[in-house]
């Protein structure tokens, strides 16, 4: 097992990922900007070492700083938690170049799976389900592209390969808008992403937002841990999950987890992984592969047993899987409600100072979170404060618990956005399950 960890990351994750190192026994440091010198992790670490001003770019994102700060501390490997470099290829690679682990998958990997054209392609090679499309990039031939547009059938979805985040892409209803729509989201593509390369899909009008946790060895040995529902969404933003996926039949959970299982398989891939589906009805379309640990992991903890972050320690060291598929059992069921700092109405962003924290406790309920009683919430970074995660022996208990710990958190000070997530929990459309992606735009458009 490692010496010592360098967190590359900030927030609730940070502390999250120190936790499971101390459980571990290993040494930890903690990197900040010069804003988040009082962030919770950064007093709990063995070590601390700014590396730059509030700006992520001169931070968090300064791959320099980082391998530096690793040098100084004697660190032997790096977590990246989720967000700012833990899918970045490059990073990953000149982590291992300059001697360290990275703890994550390799460099090639995180690039083929950045790349949509090239993730779709594994993964139909795999035998995972894909949704009807383009199977490779647009290219300049007008007459194919409307020739392959008509085939797929419209409407159809315009997609950056480099992208994320909800940004790149594009609803197309009919022929005629096709060509010119391609073209402005290439340019938008290569603005945002450095890349202008871009595929067409089939679009799917009523899906369901649903993913699947694996993790692998490297070794080609990999498992799955069931799957997630994350529907209900703001602008491409999760903002409640739960696990297992309500609704679905388990022959066709189980057959798609399957075909996941062998594409880790065929990757080598190394470390814990998501792939996103959408889901409609009753069969499942392959979107994309995070290789990283999602925000929502811990739905999957709580119904697993399974720590998934100390999978990824274990595993980073040289440590085999410390469980075989057949360990895997999903009891209950989890919901976990993303407390943002933002106006619940307006969504703009509340950092300041945090006057009064108090979570909510009691059987079932988790919270992760970084705050704290005269915390001040910088403004420079996403507004994510805390996860508030509920379990139950059923769906309806985890929700009940979920009803109860919402009226028990109390952050006072700035906005949060709890009064919506009070709102969403006791919805009846979301409480009967199996609400679909467009649900919460269409509620919140009201």
């Amino acid at each position: 097992m490692f010496d010592k960890v360098l967190i590359a990351n900030r927030g609730e994750i940070a502390l999250r990922v120190l936790r499971a190192c101390k459980e571990l026994g290993i040494k930890t440091v903690a990197v900040h900007s010069s804003a988040d010198r009082d962030l919770m992790h950064v007093r709990l670490a063995d070590e601390s070492v700014c590396i730059g001003p509030a700006a992520a770019a001169e931070s968090y994102l300064n791959i320099p700083a980082i391998i530096s700060a690793m040098e100084v501390t004697d660190a032997v490997a790096v977590h990246p938690g989720y967000g700012f470099l833990s899918e970045n290829a490059d990073f990953a690679e000149q982590v291992e170049n300059s001697g360290f682990t990275f703890i994550g998958p390799r460099a090639d990997t995180i690039r083929l799976m950045g790349d949509k054209v090239s993730a779709i392609e594994v993964m139909r090679e795999a035998g995972v389900p894909t949704v009807p499309g383009s199977n490779g990039p647009v290219d300049d031939n007008a007459d194919r592209t409307l020739a392959l547009a008509r085939k797929i059938g419209y409407p159809v979805i315009i997609k950056a390969a480099a992208g994320g985040g909800g940004r790149g892409m594009r609803v197309v209803h009919s022929e005629a808008a096709l060509l010119k729509a391609i073209y402005v989201t290439q340019s938008e593509a290569k603005s945002y992403f450095g890349s202008g390369v871009v595929y067409l899909e089939k679009f799917l009008e009523n899906p369901r937002h649903v993913e699947i946790q694996v993790i692998g060895d490297g070794e080609g040995n990999a498992i799955h841990l069931g799957d997630r529902d994350c529907s209900l969404q703001r602008r491409h933003q999760k903002v409640i999950e739960e696990a297992p996926a309500p609704g679905i039949p388990s022959a066709v959970r189980e057959e798609v987890a399957q075909t996941c299982i062998q594409a880790c398989k065929n990757l080598k891939y190394r470390g814990a992984g998501t792939l996103e589906f959408l889901y409609e009805n009753g069969q499942f379309y392959f979107i994309e592969m995070n290789t990283r640990v999602q925000v929502e992991h811990p739905v999957t903890e709580m119904v697993t047993g399974v720590d998934i972050v100390k999978e990824q320690l274990r595993i980073a060291s040289g440590e085999p899987l410390s469980i075989t598929q057949e360990d895997v059992a999903i009891r209950g069921h989890a919901v976990e409600c993303r407390i943002n700092a933002e106006d619940p109405v307006s969504f703009l962003p509340s950092p300041g100072l945090v006057d009064l924290y108090h979570a909510p406790g009691g059987f079932g309920v988790r919270v992760d979170s970084h705050l704290y009683s005269g915390y001040r919430i910088p403004p420079y970074y996403d507004s994510l404060v805390a996860k508030l995660i509920t379990y139950g022996a059923s769906r309806e208990e985890a929700m009940s618990r979920m009803e109860n710990a919402l009226d028990e958190l109390l952050v006072d000070g700035i906005k949060t956005n709890t009064p919506l997530h009070r709102d969403l929990i006791r919805d009846r459309e979301f409480r009967a399950g199996g609400v679909n992606i467009h649900y919460l735009e269409k509620k919140l458009s009201l």
